[in-house]
């Protein structure tokens, strides 16, 4: 009898092609497929919930399989990790309804943008962020951050390549606040463009550095241009910080309303999944666009 499984995976993306399968290149989804071969003797596909780009981070990815062993659902995560390289780790496992579905059934996802901002970049958060040596002003950043709450059309907030054919998103909140040297934005929201947060991240950059004004996002919304907005910041300073089900909004705008990412919002690592998830809502194929943070090219 198969049994549909939910894992939630950690991972530095540094060495990896982001989450998806390729040819030509190491990834995170055929890397974790190898490991449960390893312990289950099956050749399956795991389906997850965002396809994060090369180099991109994840402290809360969910992914789900279906398999006919009989290891018990909650060992899966303790028996993965053996197999597992060290920057891939699967923090949680456990059975969902069989129409439960990791990116179909999702409500939200909360993000991280990390700068470095120091003369120096970072010798110990070098490869969770992106290096600004000019002194960022993380009080207009956040003003302008604040911005991007609410439904709007998010057209000029994609980058080429993406594949999305509706652009009206809905952020529930977004900050920004400085820790020391590192200054971090936080997002969460109900979907997302391609690339469509490291735009934000590298737009509020300039911001921060008073070379594009804090009504910079209210501009483009009403031009609907990319020109309008900053440029997309390097992958390695994005997070994937949790994807939530409904049920976990909650979880969502606490997170989001963290002042960092370490020692603050990747208290998502470990973060469990309550009963909310069961049964999982009905689900709607037709319409429900592609993860666009990390869609396709």
């Amino acid at each position: 009898m198969s049994r549909r499984i939910l894992l939630r995976l950690s991972y530095e993306g540094t060495a990896y092609a982001g989450w998806q399968a390729q040819d030509n290149a190491l990834a995170v989804q055929p890397v974790l497929e190898r490991a449960i071969f390893d312990i289950t003797g099956e050749r399956l596909r795991v389906t997850g919930a965002s396809r994060t780009d090369a180099g991109v981070h994840a402290l809360s990815q969910a992914a789900h399989f279906d398999t006919a062993s009989r290891v018990p659902a909650e060992k899966f995560a303790l028996a993965l990790n053996t197999r597992l390289p060290q920057d891939v780790r699967v923090t949680a496992s456990r059975e969902v309804p069989e129409g439960f579905h990791a990116r179909f059934s999702a409500a939200g996802k909360v993000y991280a943008y990390v700068f470095s901002n120091a003369p120096a970049s970072s010798a110990l958060y070098g490869r969770f962020s992106a290096h600004c040596p000019v002194r960022l002003d993380e009080a207009a950043m956040d003003r302008a951050a604040r911005a991007l709450v609410g439904r709007h059309d998010f057209t000029a907030f994609q980058a080429a390549g993406g594949t999305a054919k509706t652009f009206v998103r809905e952020m529930r909140a977004a900050r920004v606040a400085r820790r020391g040297n590192l200054v971090t934005f936080l997002i969460y929201g109900t979907g997302f463009l391609y690339n469509m947060v490291r735009i934000c991240a590298g737009t509020l950059a300039l911001v921060g550095q008073g070379k594009l004004p804090e009504d910079c996002f209210a501009q483009a919304y009403a031009t609907r241009s990319r020109l309008s907005l900053g440029y997309t910041a390097p992958a390695k300073g994005l997070t994937l910080v949790r994807v939530l089900y409904p049920g976990q909004e909650a979880q969502g705008e606490a997170l989001a309303g963290m002042d960092a990412l370490f020692g603050g919002a990747d208290a998502a690592e470990f973060l469990p999944d309550g009963p909310e998830l069961l049964p999982p809502k009905p689900l709607d194929l037709t319409e429900k666009p592609l993860d666009g943070e990390e869609n396709l090219r």
